[in-house]
């Protein structure tokens, strides 16, 4: 079992940065691949981020083409940690973020944080 939860969310205006936080209990997160994922108001839910580890020292990212040279993922282990960094940010980045995990060999993601929103002002 991996309980997530997310923090780092809040108002800011356009062209500003934000970086969000999830943190894990339980388990290492090692072995699971982690993502960040966006809900914006009578919206899906969408897909921002992943990251995985294919070693100990190298990880595999990908991210959604709205967000691509803006957002970074990344993930501290040891810290049980994932961050996403928010660079230049547009009104339409205002969303529910919710960090989500995933067991490598499943598909789907099994694990959900709570979310935190984030809100970009014009």
């Amino acid at each position: 079992q991996v309980h997530l939860v997310e923090s780092g969310g809040g108002l800011v205006r356009t062209g500003d940065s934000l970086r969000l936080s999830c943190a894990a209990s339980g388990r290492t997160i090692r072995t699971y691949g982690m993502a960040w994922f966006r809900q914006a108001p009578g919206k899906e839910r969408e897909f921002v981020a992943s990251i995985r580890d294919i070693s100990m020292s190298t990880v595999i990212t990908s991210y959604a083409d709205s967000v691509k040279g803006r957002f970074t993922i990344s993930r501290d282990n040891a810290k049980k940690t994932v961050y996403l960094q928010m660079n230049s940010l547009k009104p339409e980045d205002t969303a529910v973020y919710f960090c989500a995990a995933r067991i490598l060999s499943v598909d789907s993601y099994n694990y959900w944080g709570q979310g935190t929103q984030v809100t970009v002002s014009s």
